[in-house]
């Protein structure tokens, strides 16, 4: 039996469960079910992608290597100085790690400067929504956190922000259905992202975090469903209006 029989229908049981103890309240025992996710499909990305790409393959390990700390952190007891959350920050630390990898293969997949030129006043604008966005999320918790983690969460922002940005840039560039699965799975990671702080600093409805659990996992579903193809030459409306 290939790997690929073996890894899909485990890590859709994965993903069942995951929820499922979202939705109990089981927050330890749902954090181990996903990082056990994130190693699978990492591993399916190697086994099964003929054409793999070393920014995207270095985002899912940085995010792993993030998930597996937070697993970790409900076990380790830390003496910690002056209250400092050394998981928190390291942990995201390396989640913004990874997005920056992700954010550097969809760079990558354009001709940049063609864009630009091509797209100035939609790229502005994407850039003005950004930065509201960014602020309007990140003052969510504002008067509950320090300087140093009230930054940390601004960087964060930013970063899937530009993120969602430049996916959305690539699907205007391409016009593929790489390039749509890109852009839909940084939609449902910016939701997951935006909801889980609106779980953390806002109301603790379980419903939010089982919506921000949903919105993780189809994240991961387009963004391995983009993994898998190449991108359509024929399909570049912003190159063929350069040529005229």
């Amino acid at each position: 039996m290939q790997t690929k029989q073996i890894l899909i229908p485990f890590l859709v049981v994965l993903s069942v469960v995951f929820l499922g103890f979202q939705f109990f309240e089981y927050e330890v025992e749902a954090s181990g079910v996903r990082t056990l996710a994130l190693l699978t499909l990492t591993a399916l990305y190697v086994n099964t992608v003929r054409h793999k790409r070393f920014f995207f393959f270095m985002f899912l390990i940085f995010f792993t290597l993030a998930e597996i700390l937070g697993f970790i952190s409900w076990y380790v007891l830390i003496d910690y100085d002056a209250s400092i959350d050394y998981f928190y920050y390291a942990s995201n630390i390396l989640y913004i790690m990874s997005y920056i990898f992700l954010i550097i293969r969809v760079i990558k997949d354009m001709n940049f400067r063609a864009v630009v030129s091509k797209l100035p006043i939609q790229i502005l604008l994407l850039l003005i929504l950004d930065v509201f966005c960014v602020l309007i999320v990140t003052g969510t918790t504002k008067g509950q956190l320090s300087f140093y983690e009230y930054s940390l969460e601004f960087v964060y922002n930013t970063v899937i922000m530009v993120l969602l940005s430049l996916a959305l840039i690539s699907y205007m560039y391409r016009d593929d259905k790489k390039s749509m699965n890109l852009l839909i799975g940084s939609i449902f990671i910016v939701f997951s992202e935006v909801i889980q702080l609106a779980y953390f600093y806002v109301s603790d409805s379980i419903m939010l975090n089982v919506i921000c659990s949903v919105c993780f996992v189809f994240a991961f579903l387009f963004f391995y469903l983009q993994s898998i193809l190449v991108h359509t030459e024929q399909f570049e409306p912003i190159r063929e209006k350069l040529k005229v």
